[in-house]
């Protein structure tokens, strides 16, 4: 992975930590731990099978993949940040 891409991950990862901690202040149910453990490792399953799937193809590559998993986490930040917006109102949010 680039160190370009490392740096948008895990800014974009510590968006949304920040989110989900935020979120959980005024309605928890999104974060309880059954809800959350399912859907990671859901997610992670399907995920890592379709990527490896595809880069063993030479569909993609790693580094495609990896660029593509940043802007992800950045689009899943930002999803974060709409949310808080919309329950404190057109507030100036910017998660990090």
């Amino acid at each position: 992975m680039t160190q370009e891409n490392i740096d948008r991950y895990m800014n974009a990862m510590h968006a949304m930590q920040s989110g989900v901690a935020m979120e959980m202040n005024y309605d928890a149910k999104n974060t309880e731990p059954k809800f959350l453990r399912v859907g990671v490792n859901s997610a992670l399953l399907d995920s890592g099978a379709m990527a490896s799937l595809l880069i063993s193809k030479g569909i993609i590559t790693q580094d495609e993949y990896e660029e593509k998993l940043a802007e992800y986490a950045e689009r899943e930040a930002k999803m974060y940040e709409d949310r808080i917006r919309e329950h404190f109102g057109n507030t100036n949010i910017h998660l990090k």
